[in-house]
This record gives structure tokens, C-alpha cells and sequence, in this order.
């Protein structure tokens, strides 16, 4: 291995070492921007490239950070950018700070949604969320919706797990199925049309005219599949619009917040649920960490889904973002055995107190966020699903026997309306 080799992990010590310190008097900030293939540039300003003293001062630094991070730095030539303010402004919001006025931007293909949380909870969205997948997330969508309207609730169900859509031809009888989904509505709104569509993305299964309340689901496609791979590939584009005379961009996050506005406005629901997809992918990153939703972690007791979350939480804790996401979560023990039920969930609940403990918990503040290993109600604190043969035996879910549902699902539907109720009161609480 060459004397000159750093890795990717190895990166930001020669960085932060190199830029430590007082900046040049004529550079107020400095952004560090990692590309694609794990390489450093800086930019600034445009206007400073005016200043020589200032410029020969940045190319020194490029030099020190090109013999430091070898190829993983572009040469000094080439590693400054001088950028207009339009273009400072949006490494601005992707920004996090290294150092006094360093700021690090992270150019990512995917995944760039798990790098900051929206602060501000909003109660009546819920996102059911994994790190795998085959853990009964549309099946707990399904019970919970039936459940909610049960009980005279207004619930609206997205599914936008669109890589391996499934959830309303589960839900929604064929001849209920709605002309558009979730797809048609991204690829149209990239042509001002998503709106036009909102109403033919809605359906209204037949099963749920007896409940109290109302359940509407939006599919994550129509009932013709239509060209389906095509508009899949266009789902996660940015789109640049015009306000004013000037040309913004508008971000996929930002537009998933306008089609669920969309959708809020039309059903007018009390609850909303998102099924999102599993994994460490850029939509699983929007519904858990942007909307401000409360995150229903499922798992089971495994060392993969331990692992998987621990990386999660721990990308959360080295970003300083724990106080931020941790209040909005909840951990799901889906799939709990019907035998040693006790002891299952016994190990479950101590990885769960020991992943929270080391990465989202407080250590020492005495009135800090953090909880006993056998507290209640804790984040870590498993709600139970039990394995139930008669769901796992089921095609369809559009026809839910009771007895079954309160077999597998009474404790964490118990748990869960304690959890609305909690938020609820939250919300109050700030409001007075």
C-alpha cells in the first residue's frame, strides 16, 4: 500500500487539520465539497478570486490537502471553485460544519436524505419503516387503517414502497383500483400536471363502508401498470421551476411534501400512514428523517437487523442529529414467536435498550433523554406483533377476521392508540 494512501473513512482528520484555524481575512467561509467518487474541492465566493493574497492562500491549502489526501484530492489547479451566490446558497442547505466557517458537502447518488432531520414533529403522520424487508410492515398498515377507522378515525394510507409496490392489490379489490398512483404523480408534477391527478390516485375500498371512520389508499401505481419501469426511472428527479422570473430547484423531498399536502386537503384525514420502502434507500430517508413523521422501527431479533440499525443510529449520533430524530421513535417486534413469546421479547427489549443506550440516549445529564431498561413506553421499548398463521396464510387483506387481528395484533394496537394519545397530548402542551 502506498506511504500515501487514504481511504475514504480517513478522509476528514487531514481535512480538519489542514483547515483548522484562522481563515484568511478575506474568506469568511469555506465549503469542502466531496464528490461522487469520494474527492475534495473547496469553493467560495466568486468575488474573492479578485483578491490574489486570498487566492494564493486557498491554492497553498489545496496543496497541504493534495499531500496529505493523495488522489482523493484534485490537483491545486483544479481544487478551487469561485461560485456565484445562487450556487453558494445551495451548498448552504446541504452543508454540515466541520470547523468555525468549514462546512462539508457531501455530493451523494443516493442516501442524502439521511443527513439532517426535520426538527418538527407532526403528529398525526406515521411512517412504518425497516431496515429489511418481509417484516409485516403492509400487513400492520393494513390492521392499523382498519383498526383507526374502526374506532371513527379518517385514515389516509400511502404506499411508497414503490420498488415492490404490493400494498393496495392487498387492500383494494381489482375493481376499486385507482387510474394513477404515487408514480404517475411524481412524473406528472415534473410537467406542472400533479395536481390534475390527485383525485384518480385516491381509492376507496369497499370493506371499509361498515367502519366508522373512512380508509383511503393511494397505490403506489394505477390499475394499469401503464409504462411503469419508465416512470419509475424519472421518480427521484429534482424539478427546476420558474417564480418570479427566476429559475429554482425544487427538491424530491420538497415535492413528496406537496403531493401528501396534495392528498391531506382532498381526504382530510386524522391519521396518515406511510409504508415506506425498506433499507437505507433516498424515500426511506425522506419518510423517516423529513417529514417530521413518528418512525415505527420494525424488526426482528437478529444480528443483521441490529447491525443495519446500528449503523443508522450511529450515522445519527456522529451527525449530532439524535436529539432531533430519537423522540419520534418507536421499535416495533414484528413477527414475535408463538412460543418462549416472554423470553423472545425479553432479548429483543436488551438489544434494543442497548442500541438506543449507545447511540440516541443521554449518558449523564440528570434531566436528560434517556430511559431504564424496563421503563415503559420507552422508545426502545418492543411493541409487540405476533406471528399469526391465519394472516400469513392471507392473499388478500381486504376482508380482516377480529379474532385474528386481536390474537396477533392486540398488544401493539393497545400500544399504539397510547401513542396517539401521548402525541396528542404533545401537541396541546405546545399550543397552550
Amino acid at each position: 500500500m502506498s506511504s500515501r494512501f487514504c481511504g475514504f473513512d480517513s478522509m476528514l482528520a487531514p481535512i480538519r487539520d489542514t483547515l483548522r484555524g484562522q481563515l484568511h481575512s478575506a474568506v469568511e467561509r469555506i465549503y469542502v465539497i466531496r464528490d461522487l467518487h469520494g474527492k475534495v474541492r473547496l469553493a467560495v465566493p466568486e468575488t474573492i478570486e479578485e483578491d490574489d493574497r486570498a487566492t494564493q492562500w486557498l491554492r497553498a491549502k489545496a496543496k497541504l490537502l493534495q499531500k496529505r489526501l493523495g488522489v482523493r484530492s484534485y490537483p491545486p489547479q483544479d481544487a478551487i471553485l469561485f461560485l456565484d451566490a445562487e450556487l453558494l446558497s445551495e451548498l448552504r442547505r446541504d452543508s454540515r460544519e466541520m470547523l468555525k466557517n468549514v462546512f462539508l458537502v457531501e455530493r451523494l447518488l443516493t442516501g442524502a436524505g439521511w443527513w439532517s432531520v426535520d426538527p418538527s414533529p407532526k403528529t398525526s403522520l406515521y411512517t412504518l419503516y425497516s431496515v429489511k424487508g418481509g417484516v409485516g410492515r403492509s400487513t400492520t398498515a393494513a390492521v392499523l387503517a382498519w383498526h383507526l377507522a374502526q374506532r371513527g378515525e379518517n385514515v389516509l394510507v400511502v404506499d411508497l414502497d414503490l420498488e415492490s409496490p404490493g400494498l393496495s392489490s392487498a387492500m383494494v379489490e381489482p375493481s376499486m383500483q385507482p387510474d394513477y398512483g404515487v408514480v404517475d404523480w411524481f412524473v406528472e408534477d415534473l410537467v406542472d400536471q400533479g395536481g390534475e391527478i390527485i383525485e384518480g390516485m385516491i381509492a376507496r375500498p369497499s370493506w371499509q363502508t361498515d367502519l366508522r371512520g373512512e380508509v383511503c389508499i393511494v397505490p403506489a401505481h394505477g390499475a394499469n401498470f401503464g409504462e411503469y419501469l419508465a416512470k419509475l426511472g424519472r421518480v427521484y428527479l429534482d424539478k427546476r421551476q420558474t417564480v418570479d422570473g427566476r429559475q429554482s430547484n425544487v427538491r424530491w423531498t420538497q415535492r413528496l411534501e406537496q403531493m401528501l399536502r396534495d392528498l391531506r386537503q382532498t381526504v382530510q384525514p386524522t391519521t396518515v400512514l406511510l409504508e415506506s420502502r425498506s433499507g437505507l434507500h433516498d424515500i426511506a430517508a425522506a419518510t423517516v428523517t423529513d417529514l417530521g413523521a413518528h418512525v415505527l422501527l420494525f424488526g426482528t431479533n437478529s444480528e443483521t437487523s441490529w447491525r443495519d440499525y446500528g449503523i443508522l443510529f450511529g450515522h445519527w449520533k456522529k451527525l449530532g442529529l439524535a436529539r432531533d430524530i430519537r423522540e419520534r421513535l418507536s421499535t416495533v417486534s414484528s413477527l414475535t414467536p408463538d412460543i418462549h413469546t416472554e423470553e423472545y421479547i425479553e432479548r429483543f427489549r436488551e438489544r434494543s435498550w442497548a442500541l438506543f443506550q449507545e447511540h440516541l440516549y443521554d449518558d449523564v445529564e440528570p434531566n436528560g433523554f434517556a430511559f431504564e431498561l424496563l421503563e415503559d413506553h420507552a422508545p426502545h421499548d418492543p411493541m409487540p406483533i405476533h406471528w399469526s398463521r391465519g394472516l400469513a396464510a392471507r392473499a388478500s387483506l381486504c376482508h380482516l377476521e377480529e379474532t385474528v387481528v386481536e390474537q396477533a395484533y392486540g398488544s401493539f394496537l393497545e400500544r399504539f392508540e397510547e401513542l396517539l394519545h401521548r402525541n396528542s397530548e404533545t401537541v396541546r402542551d405546545q399550543q397552550r
